[in-house]
């Protein structure tokens, strides 16, 4: 079995672009695999077919010997478009695996641990920033069956904030927390933009709202400032999604204070990576909760994790809350359980999804599709709709 070609397809999902990889193989077998990071979609699509000549001609079921080719023969660090790039061929390749050998990928690493995963809602707030308007988001989802809700009260907020911005992101997470009660695990995304002392400032300011985690507390240049954050705090800390390699995990857990690790398996250039991440976690007492924002593939390739990784913690949950269409993307989509707010765990061969790749074709790349957290209103995700219309005598 031989690797013929690889095949990208961009896909403008409203607020976002998702891009998915195929590789085709010469007798008939074909993978999938997802290489979304945002702002960089046609970065990442040119870098998979810059890629792609190290991987013709080889056999698709040699998973490590192509990861290995793919990031050792460049020569150079590609940083996050070169992971992303190995991680949509390194998916593709151990879905032809399983497929052709008639297993699931978490059979390949281990067989499963678990029959379903905790997850968590994202994406619920796309509705103004006030303490009402994300306390009835709140609401509704957990009307749909979530019990664990992420979000960014922040605004725009940047390095400090402004006066009265404090109480202002404390009074929407105290709605949120009135609005679901006790049971409910809220999480506090803050997007790697304060300076640490304010996300100390902020995080002691809620203390009394039952916080999971906060995530992300502080700078993305380096992982020291994010553990300073957590020795100088009783709050549960998460990061990593903003890592593009393992090694930047061992400086978080040497560092020490961070027991919830955030891999990015695009991020980091597939499945392989990410079960190291794993390892280094459970070394360190710590436990993951993959990021996940992309696109249907990649929470599927989550969940792969999750059936064989043993400290995973909690799974990330766009897809409800994307456009309606994108569930037609792919033949296969989780389920949330209503009374215990799980989600189901892939068993078909391979990812156990496929792409339907007209719907794909229907959807093509949108420039204006990205997610800018320094732009006003930025919360309700309006992607294409947000492009201001023409009017005449502005110059456009």
């Amino acid at each position: 079995m031989k690797i013929v070609d690889v095949e990208t397809y961009p896909v403008g999902a409203g607020w976002k672009n998702w891009l998915f990889v195929r590789v085709l193989t010469d007798d008939g077998w074909h993978g999938i695999g997802e290489a979304t990071l945002n702002g960089f979609t046609r970065a990442c699509e040119a870098a998979v077919h810059e890629l792609e000549h190290l991987v013709l001609g080889s056999d698709p079921r040699q998973v490590r010997a192509i990861a290995a080719a793919l990031y050792e023969r460049v020569s150079n660090e590609g940083g996050h478009v070169h992971r992303a790039a190995i991680a949509g061929i390194e998916e593709a390749c151990w879905d032809i695996l399983g497929k052709s050998l008639g297993v699931s990928v978490h059979q390949l690493l281990g067989g499963r641990v678990r029959e379903t995963v905790d997850c968590y809602a994202n994406g619920w707030y796309r509705t103004e920033r006030t303490p009402d308007s994300f306390a009835a988001a709140a609401s509704a989802a957990m009307g749909q069956g979530f019990r664990a809700l992420k979000f960014d009260p922040l605004g725009t907020a940047h390095g400090f904030l402004a006066p009265g911005e404090l109480a202002a992101s404390r009074a929407i997470i105290a709605a949120v927390r009135e609005a679901t009660g006790p049971g409910v695990r809220l999480m506090i995304d803050l997007h790697a933009r304060l300076a640490p002392a304010e996300a100390v400032a902020l995080i002691e300011a809620c203390s009394d709202l039952d916080v999971f985690w906060w995530e992300e507390p502080a700078t993305r240049q380096r992982e020291e400032p994010t553990s300073a954050v957590a020795a100088r705090t009783k709050g549960r800390i998460a990061t990593g999604e903003n890592c593009h390699s393992v090694g930047q995990f061992l400086t978080l857990a040497k560092s020490g204070g961070v027991s919830i690790y955030q891999p990015e398996p695009m991020s980091l250039g597939g499945i392989l990576p990410t079960a190291a991440v794993a390892q280094i976690a459970a070394a360190d007492g710590a436990w993951i909760a993959p990021h996940q924002s992309g696109g249907p593939v990649a929470t599927v390739v989550c969940l792969q994790l999750a059936s064989f990784v043993e400290n995973f913690l909690i799974q990330e949950y766009f897809d409800p809350f994307n456009e309606p269409w994108t569930a037609s993307l792919v033949t296969w989509t989780p389920v949330l359980d209503q009374r215990t707010g799980q989600l189901s765990l892939p068993d078909g061969p391979g990812l156990g999804v496929d792409l339907d790749l007209d719907v794909a074709l229907a959807h093509p790349y949108d420039p204006h599709a990205s997610l800018d957290v320094t732009a006003p209103g930025w919360e309700r995700r309006l992607g294409h709709q947000a492009r201001a219309t023409p009017t005449a005598g502005d110059g456009r």
